[in-house]
């Protein structure tokens, strides 16, 4: 699933490329190459995040990026970014048949219209949804030309901020060559490292960021729902520590190395995130008349034992953690391969991204 904001000219097949995950805390970046016809993960990074108020000054961001191609010593100048969860809409909508370059337009001028909000000031970029498996061809392409409807999955996000990353990343000394909504990213890793899942079932990625966790529900390879949860670690580690009365690093350590031995306070935590996770399911299902056979956890906190099974208690459902690196090749130093299994749910929007771009 390819849904960029931009890039840098004619869409190409990059030979490489240095994907950026901006989080709330921690700064996620994958270096990656073609090799034959797979692709390899050349190197990883997990730094700390700037601290801003508001919105990440230019400057900031500038310096932010070449603190990560310095601690990376990656050559490559093709860069691209995510956004986060609340800095970028993607929804389903329904759209008159039309090349995508029109649809961009159409709902820079009609967003209301399809959004049931006023977007000005805006960027829009499209991706035309699979059919559903029933339809027939000669049904869907009754009606008068331009008249027809299909499912279109629309991200948008506010043209300043594109603007602001564009020219932190050209002012840093690289190539802009996407910018990715940070919900697109586990679903493209998911589909390299899980294709028969992929294809076949029907799965929900949950990825337990900072601020804010998301959920996609996928149906046989398409999106169906997606929705974003205002709870993520923050809020768990900071429960933690003060349930407990320690500093905010302890309880992070504990939450991820110890949580069997704190479950009574960690446990009542989780309890927010598994209730709005499972009316998504729930959802899901009730439209859908089937099960989620699965749901998949990445971000820092699936690494947590404890949080997949008591997330698996709430969900009723299977829970685990996975791995988006298994089908990559592994071109790095012995010291990170050593840590790669315990880092690697961190990585999935970084590597997922990169993917969208490679």
């Amino acid at each position: 699933m390819a849904l960029p904001f931009g890039d840098s000219g004619a869409r190409k097949r990059r030979d490489q490329m240095l994907a950026v995950d901006l989080g709330g805390r921690t700064t996620k970046a994958v270096h990656m190459q073609r090799r034959g016809d797979g692709f390899a993960l050349c190197g990883y990074l997990l730094l700390d995040a700037p601290i801003f108020e508001k919105t990440l000054p230019v400057d900031l961001l500038t310096e932010h990026l070449k603190a990560v191609s310095h601690a990376l010593d990656c050559k490559c100048k093709w860069l691209t970014l995510t956004l986060g969860v609340s800095d970028a809409l993607v929804r389903h909508v329904e759209m008159p048949s039309m090349p995508v370059e029109d649809m961009r337009l159409v709902l820079k001028n009609n967003s209301r219209v399809y959004l049931q909000q006023d977007m000005s000031g805006y960027v829009f970029d499209c991706q035309v949804a699979s059919p559903a498996p029933q339809s027939k061809p000669n049904e869907s392409t009754k009606g008068p030309p331009g008249q027809q409807k299909q499912k279109v999955l629309v991200a948008s996000a506010k043209n300043q901020l594109i603007d602001d990353f564009v020219l932190a990343a050209r002012n840093a000394g690289f190539i802009p060559d996407h910018i990715v909504p940070g919900v697109i990213g586990p679903i493209n890793a998911f589909e390299r490292a899980l294709p028969e899942v992929f294809e076949k079932e029907s799965v929900a990625l949950v990825d337990i960021g900072f601020k804010s966790s998301s959920i996609s529900i996928l149906k046989e390879k398409d999106l169906i729902l997606n929705r974003v949860v205002a709870i993520g670690g923050d809020r768990l580690t900071a429960g933690l520590a003060e349930a407990m009365n320690i500093t905010y690093a302890e309880a992070e350590g504990i939450k991820i190395g110890m949580a069997n031995e704190v479950q009574s306070q960690l446990e009542p935590l989780l309890t927010p995130l598994g209730r709005e996770l499972r009316a998504s399911l729930d959802f899901f299902e009730h439209q859908h008349d089937r099960p989620v056979s699965q749901v998949f956890l990445s971000g820092g906190s699936s690494r947590s034992d404890f949080v997949v099974e008591t997330l698996r208690r709430q969900l009723m459902a299977d829970c685990r953690t996975w791995n988006p690196t298994t089908t990559l090749k592994l071109a790095l130093s012995p010291e990170q391969t050593a840590e790669l299994e315990h880092i690697a749910p961190q990585l999935t929007v970084a590597i997922g991204a990169a993917l969208t771009a490679l």
